[in-house]
């Protein structure tokens, strides 16, 4: 039995919720948000919070209590203040700008990268080096930025790359180290 799952979850001022058998339906100022779980999970709504509940008579694995629980969370955040991933670009030339509904990124090779965003993202480019991707649904947010990421990862012998703002690179000695 998950330890966090036996709390409640607040809800913030603004965000509603709406349980159905199977489903939870989450509503606030940055979007809606729609959850879905197995038989076995129940979900109260009671006066500015939500309890999961697990009933261990239907066969389900203990550790779908806490995950179901984390995901109804995740959703009751994102619904009201959202996820934010910042990448940096590090490299001489490397830019990134938006057009219309495409990621283009000069990341050092010959022809431009090009990814396209999904549909409840927003992307935000600064100082063409800095890329702030914002959104509703965490898991969709840490997928994009993965994605953007593995085009071109932090190299361990310049740093150059893309990388997480709060990532730390750690640096190898080159062929010129190893002889003196």
């Amino acid at each position: 039995m998950s330890r966090l799952a036996k709390s409640p979850i607040l809800l913030p001022k603004g965000v509603e919720v709406k349980a159905a058998k199977g489903s939870v339906e989450v509503k606030g100022p940055k979007g809606t948000m729609k959850r879905e779980f197995p038989e076995g999970i129940s979900v109260d709504v009671q006066e500015g919070q939500i309890m999961v509940n697990y009933d261990e008579k239907s066969g389900l694995n203990k550790p779908m209590h806490g995950l179901h629980w984390s995901l109804i969370n995740n959703a009751v955040i994102g619904v009201s203040t959202g996820f934010e991933k910042q990448l940096s670009l590090i490299g001489v030339g490397y830019r990134a700008a938006v057009k219309g509904n495409v990621l283009d990124l000069q990341l050092g090779f010959s022809h431009p990268t090009q990814i396209d965003i999904p549909e409840n993202i927003q992307v935000a480019i600064e100082k063409s080096t800095l890329i702030k991707i914002t959104g509703v649904d965490k898991q969709v947010v840490g997928q994009f930025a993965a994605d953007v990421r593995s085009k071109r990862p932090p190299e361990p012998y310049k740093g150059k790359g893309v990388r997480y703002v709060d990532e730390y690179v750690r640096k190898k000695a080159g062929k010129s180290a190893k002889g003196k």
